[in-house]
């Protein structure tokens, strides 16, 4: 029963949030994320973390990438690909060395500085899309480039955590096996996107049973998941090359406006909440001047770093911005980092807690940077148009 009680919190609170967010001005996903917080362990307790939890969320995050794939351009995707391997690119070197330098600063080993370097290159770009969802903005060129640019800079990263497990850690694969895995994954993602994906939903529609089509997209989506997963990169870069290969079908309609209602009903709301349900404030007095050179590091390093990438490929100053605030949220890419790195003896206990708390900020700033600038454009557009 408590876990109906559970659900009943987090969906009245997240949808009230939300709602008062948009009142003040900021996206929705703004005023979820911040609730998470509130109702979490933090601050009022009203809700645990739990196995269950965790599943809603890891569904809610799943669909919410297939849904921002679905509604991914693939000509726009194919036309921007070297501006998303220039934002993933400079958005992995500046946190790398701005992470590495600023342990070192505080008196880390230089395990735990080039590990915290790693842990600050990642992106996950889940918060991104609702916001720029929230604002109109997901078929835009900078979006389109934001997420080619998460896909890369997961793939990047994944190799160099392997790498550091396998020369520095405890534990971890060959680096050939990693590597052969990546190549593995996206070599049958890119053959079964393109013919078994539209041969599947075609058998799949006419059967004598109830939502055969959104179903089988579901089934497309979570075996792309699992296959991810189990290959070693994040279950959330399946899901989204999932909704690219059912966007280039006929089914593209049907299935977005049946998966929406499933995903934003419950599961998505959940995984908002438990972003916040990771944070404490125990123990963190004396901490306080490494998190905020961390949060610094964190946000101005991909900022810079991934702009300067958007720029250099020929995205004017404000376009170039805006990129670059899209990638800076860490997200559950960077938590999961993180539990690896404190598992496999990379990242010291002393630090995990400070690390949790800058990926937490760095995902709470993502949503009104996104509003001013992406925000102005929307508002211009529109004046424009009325004019």
């Amino acid at each position: 029963m408590e876990i109906f009680l559970t659900l009943l919190i987090i969906l009245l609170s997240t949808k009230l949030a939300g709602d008062l967010s948009v009142r003040l001005g900021q996206p929705a996903v703004l005023g979820k994320l911040i609730v998470g917080i509130v109702i979490g362990p933090a601050v009022l307790g009203w809700v645990q973390d739990s196995d269950t939890i965790k599943v809603f969320s890891e569904i809610g995050v799943v669909l919410l990438m297939f849904i921002a794939g679905l509604e991914t351009d693939v000509k726009e995707l194919n036309r921007n690909r070297n501006s998303s391997l220039a934002v993933a690119v400079g958005g992995i070197i500046l946190p790398l060395v701005g992470g590495y330098f600023g342990g070192l600063v505080f008196g880390m080993d230089s395990t735990d500085a080039l590990f915290l370097g790693l842990l600050l290159s990642a992106t996950s770009v889940s918060i991104t899309v609702q916001t720029l969802r929230d604002l109109g903005q997901l078929r835009t060129r900078e979006a389109v480039t934001i997420l080619g640019a998460a896909v890369v800079d997961d793939v990047l990263v994944v190799i160099l955590l392997a790498f550091m497990m396998s020369f520095l850690g405890s534990g971890g694969d060959p680096i050939l096996l990693v590597i052969g895995k990546k190549v593995l994954f996206f070599g049958v993602i890119i053959l079964v996107g393109w013919k078994l994906v539209p041969w599947l939903m075609r058998r799949f529609s006419p059967l004598r049973v109830t939502e055969t089509v959104v179903s089988a997209a579901l089934i497309v989506t979570f075996f792309f998941a699992f296959m991810a997963e189990g290959l070693g990169v994040a279950a959330i870069i399946g899901a989204f090359a999932a909704g690219v290969a059912i966007s280039t079908t006929n089914y593209k309609e049907e299935v977005e406006h049946k998966v929406e209602p499933i995903a934003y009903a419950i599961f998505v709301p959940v995984f908002f909440v438990s972003i916040g349900l990771n944070v404490s404030f125990e123990g963190l007095g004396n901490q306080i001047g490494f998190m905020v050179m961390l949060t610094i590091i964190a946000i101005f390093s991909k900022l810079i770093g991934s702009g300067l990438g958007a720029r250099l490929t020929g995205f004017n100053n404000k376009s170039s911005l805006g990129i670059g605030s899209g990638m800076i949220s860490r997200g559950e890419v960077a938590l999961i980092i993180a539990a690896i790195g404190l598992e496999s003896e990379l990242l010291s206990q002393e630090y995990f807690t400070a690390s949790i708390i800058v990926i937490i900020i760095t995902t709470l700033v993502t949503p009104p940077l996104l509003k001013i600038i992406f925000g102005e454009n929307k508002d211009r557009r529109k004046s424009t148009a009325e004019s």
